[in-house]
């Protein structure tokens, strides 16, 4: 039973909403029309590729995630699995950077809502584009702020039936292009034959264009930090993060696969500009005619189910932090009524506008999107990394009479070495010795100075933490079970610290 106003809401959504909330976090469609679209600029035709190594990488953190969300089901498992695999101090880290992460969601996925219809509305009626793009972006972030404080029941649901209506019309799409590419459908998209981007050829133009497949990604863990909020966590959250990234993850690679095969993986590299909203836009007018409608509308659904998911997460860690006081009190205040941390969702709004218009105004919302995306993915990869790694060593030290093996030593050593090849690039570090490693353009190019800055700030807080408030730190262990009884650990009150 869901209790009122001492803290989440317990036991209030189950292995749909649960589920849906890694769905709409991945953002399918608007994946498969944007963000997965712009890797294209790097690989080329070879983009199904890219798109294909970015599922089995995540597929194999999915599993160590999994592995880990049986014993430690907390609203704060982002950081809870490394401070209790490894140390209290990375976890923190990896808190601090996933704060960043999921705050990021919001302006990235309300520029793109409003560029959407700024685009539209330009090419079609000709509204002002930058006046239309701006107003839509705020409405969005208004609209979004205001679904998150009625709390996650109302918040789930709408995440699930946004999700799967994105889901069928992209899916019929896809079917579509792959029988009117007829002679021309060809797997050698799934090999480097077509990856001849200039500057980009072969596998560096595959590991550029995977920040941008893996972006497509980020989300399957984002039901994790709901565990306090679901019916039995312990398995619900081990199956919706593994089927999430498994589903959703052949979805990409078949409408990928479609995309490419129709437009010609020679010519597939014009799919990296997002002109006139997206190109699957005009995919959609060439199969359907006006039923591009339905299209322009499964993206912009699939945007703002994004940013509703990624707000979801956002506020839970943010709660989760403040409730041990690692980041303000005010933060893990709950709703009287609704039981939503409210003040997160308040300050997730006031982020969303203040990074996202004056990013969208200067350098343009596509590039905008582009420069955040980047930024996100870049953490998100090491955090996975991170992950993987606090599985392994989890089962080592914690729980050594299940450790197995495969799940627990293959699976995460070799998810970690499949994503450094994406996270250099991103970084855009060892150019200078490792031939696939070319640097992306500007500002994207700034992505590691971005990066270092705000992990700078972060261990200069950790610093603080520990000069301070030293106790504070093993708290970050606490798991905050399905029963009200931590793992291992004694049980902290969930009240606003």
């Amino acid at each position: 039973m869901a209790t009122s106003g001492t803290g989440l809401a317990r036991g209030a959504i189950g292995l749909r909403e649960v589920l849906f909330q890694s769905v709409t976090s991945m953002a399918p469609a608007g994946a498969v029309a944007l963000s997965i679209a712009a890797g294209a600029t790097y690989a080329g035709g070879a983009l199904p590729l890219a798109v294909l190594l970015a599922l089995i990488a995540c597929m194999l953190v999915a599993i160590s995630i999994g592995q880990l969300a049986k014993h430690l089901p907390s609203a704060g498992s982002i950081y809870t699995y490394p401070a209790e695999a490894i140390h209290p101090a990375l976890g923190f880290l990896v808190g601090w950077g996933y704060a960043l992460v999921e705050a990021l969601i919001g302006p990235l996925t309300m520029v793109l809502f409003g560029y959407l219809f700024g685009s539209i509305a330009n090419s079609e009626w000709g509204w002002p584009f930058t006046t239309t793009w701006v107003i839509f972006m705020i409405v969005g972030a208004i609209l979004l702020a205001g679904l998150n404080y009625r709390g996650i029941q109302v918040s789930a649901q709408a995440g699930t039936l946004l999700g799967l209506f994105e889901i069928v019309v992209f899916v019929l799409l896809a079917i579509w292009l792959v029988a009117k590419a007829g002679s021309h459908n060809t797997f050698n998209v799934f090999t480097l034959h077509f990856a001849t981007i200039k500057g980009y050829k072969g596998f560096s133009g595959i590991a550029a264009g995977s920040i941008y497949t893996i972006l497509a990604f980020v989300g399957f863990e984002a039901s994790a930090p709901l565990a306090e909020e679901a019916r039995n966590p312990r398995r619900t959250i081990q199956v919706a993060v593994v089927a999430s990234c498994l589903a959703i993850g052949l979805f990409y690679v078949f409408t990928t696969y479609a995309g490419a095969v129709f437009t010609g993986p020679d010519k597939f590299v014009s799919f990296g500009a997002l002109g006139g909203g997206s190109p699957w836009i005009q995919l959609g007018r060439d199969a359907w005619g006006l039923g591009w409608v339905v299209v322009f509308l499964a993206i912009v659904n699939s945007t703002f189910a994004n940013g509703n998911a990624g707000t979801l997460a956002t506020t839970r860690t943010w709660y989760a932090m403040a409730r041990i006081r690692l980041l303000p009190s005010p933060l893990a205040r709950v709703h009287p009524r609704w039981n939503s941390p409210f003040v997160g969702v308040a300050v997730q709004l006031v982020v969303t506008l203040a990074i996202g218009l004056p990013i969208g105004l200067h350098f343009g919302p596509t590039v905008a999107f582009v420069f955040l995306a980047t930024i996100l993915t870049g953490i998100m990869i090491a955090i996975y990394m991170v992950f993987n790694l606090s599985c392994l060593l989890y089962y080592l030290r914690k729980r050594r009479g299940e450790f197995n093996v495969l799940l627990h030593a293959v699976i995460p050593v070799v998810g970690i070495l499949a994503f450094i090849p994406a996270w250099l690039t991103a970084l855009g570090l060892g150019s200078s010795f490792l031939k696939f490693v070319t640097p992306l353009s500007y500002p994207a190019s700034e992505t590691g100075l971005a990066i270092g800055i705000w992990y700078l700030i972060g261990l200069v807080v950790l610093g603080y933490l520990y000069a301070r408030h030293p106790e504070r730190l093993p708290e970050m262990k606490k798991v905050f079970a399905d029963d009200g009884v931590p793992s291992g650990e004694p049980v902290a009150s969930g009240e606003a610290a």
